[in-house]
């Protein structure tokens, strides 16, 4: 019996606004903070939406080099339908990197590893395919910005 090996193929790229962080804290699990999502844009292959403002990432720096990401916020598309995407990612980088991100300062993406798995709920009939499939991604913290590029596992 032969497997078949699993392809990504682009779903979609998005600019996510962030706002200031709200700190809470180290907590007996870490370092945990609230990143308010802003908007934002995103562009597919023949489609686009908004980020609509109102969602948050949920951060938890668990370590001086790794960070738990767990973002959650909507999509509205150019036809009307809206997605619920429910994020998540590790981050990690060496200790000077990780906190140079919770700083806010400009960070070289090449120090950093951010990879994520995004899922999707959706009312639309056109696009409960995504309800139906895996995606991973990768992403760059900007100072103002999360950058992400999504893709469906085939």
């Amino acid at each position: 019996m032969s497997l078949a090996t699993p392809a990504l193929e682009f779903f979609a790229d998005l600019a996510v606004r962030v706002g200031a962080p709200q700190e809470v804290g180290v907590t007996l699990h870490g370092q945990r903070r609230l990143i308010p999502i802003l908007g934002g844009e995103v562009r597919g292959v023949g489609w686009t939406a908004q980020v609509l403002p109102g969602g948050a990432d949920f951060q938890l720096t668990v370590s001086p080099r790794l960070t738990e990401l767990d973002a959650r916020y909507v999509l509205e598309t150019d036809g009307g339908d809206r997605i619920f995407v429910h994020n998540r990612a590790l981050r990690a980088a060496a200790p000077e990197v990780t906190a140079q991100l919770l700083r806010g300062e400009p960070v070289d993406p090449a120090q950093v590893y951010f990879r994520c798995t995004p899922s999707f709920e959706t009312a639309s009939p056109a696009l409960v395919w995504i309800t139906e499939r895996l995606f991973v991604g990768t992403g760059v913290r900007r100072p103002d910005r999360v950058e992400v590029r999504f893709f469906t596992v085939n």
